[in-house]
């Protein structure tokens, strides 16, 4: 008796190659240019034996084009509104208690002996000496350099971690029962800005841009009060800004000139911690919460 064999579906051809991934097996992919790799050998030569991202990522591409029904998609997407509100109850719950505290954020790449963690360190500290607790984003680095200073004076460290597959790890800094992990950066961000009366932006990557910016856009478009940003290291920041001011205000007039406000930049971290205090003294304002 001859058994038809069952078509394959795009679930089992993906199931397929996951299980053909370093076996051996050459693993075709569309050929959709000529100069463009087509196997996992070529990648595994381009890339002189690191294929293992490349994989990773291929693999990543192929289960979101994998075909799904209607009640699948819903069923998932249930399921995280689930978790994304879970993860919103958890930071409201921790963080409506901690008092006022100020943002420190920059990259989880900086290490101990580099100035600007030092920096961190100082300006952590003297913000806890004023009344203020730390946020940050609860890794290596700078956010590191945040939370000691503030575990040193006795101050309130809190660490809002996000889990990612590489570099980030919580820091020992962090009181224990101030240590948030997030899965989705969103969420992460609220916290950042609902729960901060100041934000202090050490140098950093792409994170630390895109929570500079985000701030910036929310005061920006009134969506929040306007609350201090300083911007610490002006041989790190100038550059941006001045882009900023030649190229979207003055070339193409996508900003306002008072916008240019929303941030001040400052080499010292008792300058940074006095544009923070001035501003409150100056309206008389209290913690949000």
């Amino acid at each position: 008796m001859t058994t038809l064999k069952k078509p394959k579906t795009s679930m089992t051809k993906v199931s397929d190659d996951l299980l053909n991934a370093g076996s051996g097996k050459t693993i075709k992919q569309p050929n959709v240019n000529d100069d463009k790799l087509t196997t996992i050998t070529e990648m595994r030569q381009q890339n002189n034996g690191q294929a293992g991202l490349a994989i990773e990522d291929e693999q990543r591409l192929r289960r979101a084009f994998v075909d799904k029904d209607w009640n699948e998609i819903k069923i998932a997407d249930s399921w995280q509104i689930f978790k994304v509100m879970a993860e919103f109850v958890e930071g409201f719950e921790k963080m409506s208690k901690i008092g006022p505290c100020v943002s420190i954020f920059g990259s989880a790449r900086t290490k101990p002996d580099n100035p600007y963690y030092q920096l961190a360190e100082e300006i952590a500290s003297k913000l806890v000496r004023h009344g203020y607790g730390v946020i940050t984003g609860g890794g290596p680095g700078i956010m590191e350099a945040g939370n000691k200073g503030a575990r040193a004076e006795g101050g309130k460290s809190v660490g809002l971690n996000i889990e990612l597959p590489f570099e980030q790890t919580h820091n020992i800094y962090i009181d224990q029962d101030k240590c948030i992990d997030f899965d989705y950066f969103f969420v992460r961000k609220v916290m950042f800005v609902k729960y901060a009366q100041a934000f202090v932006g050490m140098p950093g990557g792409f994170g630390t841009l895109d929570e500079l910016f985000e701030a910036m856009t929310l005061i920006q478009t009134k969506k929040i009060s306007r609350f201090p940003i300083v911007l610490v290291g002006s041989a790190y920041w100038n550059g941006l800004f001045q882009w900023v001011k030649d190229v979207m205000l003055h070339e193409e007039h996508n900003i306002s000139a008072e916008d240019l406000n929303l941030v001040q930049i400052v080499d010292d971290a008792s300058e940074a911690v006095k544009i923070i205090d001035d501003f409150y003294h100056k309206y008389l304002l209290s913690p949000n919460f």
